[in-house]
């Protein structure tokens, strides 16, 4: 992989998300040759992907070059590549552009979408978890209304215009509130020859309320806040199967649609060569307080794939980016300690708080002894997203963008630039 072989270990980070790349930047580089591999040569910042599949921002705006973040940095190297398996044994990796050895290994490999089992699910609904799902999800949207008004009945058009969005949890609530809001501000000026009246949104949660994870103060709010944007809400609804147009639950209701939206949980994404034993309930990577996988004092896991049972988390911290951040700025303060002879510190979680946004002056925030919603949580959940995104340039395009959308009532530009191609069959 053309890394050259210097005096100092070799540390490789696997996954250039929250938590990867947050421990390649505060991670000492005089005591450490740092390599990070990602299949991306760019960071994704999540939280706001569905802003992307609803045409409120580019995919620009939130995505940052990896390089473009380390330049100039001494004794760093960044590799395009897929990370294939892990070698234990012999203290290397084998990835899509050759192999490569460590002397410190960290798995930041995030997560990935669980359809928990339901394969036809799988086969027909849209995830949103990276830039190109987002991308693919937008084009999906904006191509229904182009075959709407072509629609030869009344049902295929409804069909078209009907979309489920399975998980109440704040990518799923987001995602319901922007779609409400291009029904009332900008779908009816973009579609004139459609009855926008027709699109129907429904939001579906297995649990009896949305943001579960919430307080139950934001969690009613944030059911008001939907219901103020037309969004239907469907409360300990579990989806069993959807066929491609019809999404069959295990309630009385059933949905007639083209397009349904999977926002209802993810698990790890471990990589090949981790012991089975090693793997623990969501599929994530059994690890210590240090962040160190079982039996191993040179490998670590970080993140969304990192599942640390304690005493105070008997399941494991949640999986956020606050938390990936933390653990991969701690990690790094743990590597620092090592190379200057010092021992380790046990990682503990800083919870701020969750926050989730509905739409336009709508947004629940859950602080440590602090709850509110409205306008403020809104302008809060802003500042705070702005803060969190990675390069300056991000931060002024997606702060221009929002304040051009709040004074304009404009959602961006709805443009099908790549157009949506079903994936093909599973089996």
């Amino acid at each position: 992989m053309n890394i050259p072989h210097i005096d100092l270990p070799r540390v490789i980070i696997i996954g250039g998300g929250f938590a990867g790349l947050h421990l390649a930047k505060k991670i000492n580089k005089k005591q450490y040759q740092v390599v990070l591999i990602d299949k991306h040569n760019y960071h994704t910042f999540q939280p706001l992907l569905y802003q992307v599949a609803t045409s409120g921002l580019e995919p620009d705006s939130i995505a940052y070059p990896i390089r473009r973040t380390f330049k100039k940095q001494p004794n760093f190297h960044f590799r395009l590549a897929k990370v294939e398996q892990i070698h234990q044994d012999k203290q290397y990796i084998e990835t899509s552009s050759g192999q490569l050895n460590y002397d410190i290994l960290i798995i930041a490999t995030g997560a990935k979408t669980n359809f928990f089992g339901l394969e036809n699910v799988e086969q027909h609904a849209i995830p949103m978890k990276s830039l190109v799902e987002s991308l693919d999800l937008r084009s999906k949207i904006l191509q229904n209304f182009e075959k709407a008004i072509y629609a030869s009945s009344i049902k295929e058009q409804e069909k078209l215009m009907n979309f489920v969005i399975v998980g109440g949890g704040p990518t799923g609530v987001e995602l319901a509130g922007a779609l409400g809001e291009l029904k009332k501000q900008v779908l009816p000026e973009d579609f004139p020859d459609l009855d926008i009246r027709k699109m129907k949104i429904h939001l579906l949660e297995a649990a009896p309320r949305v943001l579960a994870s919430m307080s139950q103060a934001a969690s009613n709010k944030a059911h008001q806040f939907l219901k103020k944007l037309d969004v239907h809400v469907w409360t300990n609804t579990q989806v069993t199967n959807f066929d491609g147009a019809l999404v069959s639950t295990n309630g009385k209701s059933n949905f007639y649609s083209d397009t349904l939206i999977w926002a209802a949980g993810v698990s790890g994404a471990p990589i090949k060569g981790i012991n089975v034993k090693d793997i623990g309930k969501g599929n994530r990577i059994l690890v210590n307080n240090f962040n160190q996988i079982n039996n191993s004092s040179n490998i670590y896991a970080i993140g969304d794939v990192a599942l640390m049972q304690t005493e105070s988390t008997p399941k494991g911290h949640p999986m956020l980016g606050s938390v990936a951040m933390q653990q991969g700025a701690h990690l790094a303060k743990n590597l620092n300690r090592i190379a200057a002879n010092k021992t380790m510190l046990p990682f503990k979680y800083n919870d701020k708080g969750t926050m989730a946004t509905i739409g336009r002056n709508l947004a629940v925030v859950d602080l440590q002894g602090l709850k509110f919603q409205g306008l403020f949580a809104w302008f809060v959940w802003m500042f705070v997203h702005l803060m969190l995104l990675v390069g300056f340039r991000n931060k002024i395009v997606v702060f221009i963008n929002w304040a051009w959308s709040y004074i304009r009532f404009d959602k961006g530009t709805p443009l099908i630039v790549r157009p949506y191609i079903k994936r093909k069959s599973l089996n």
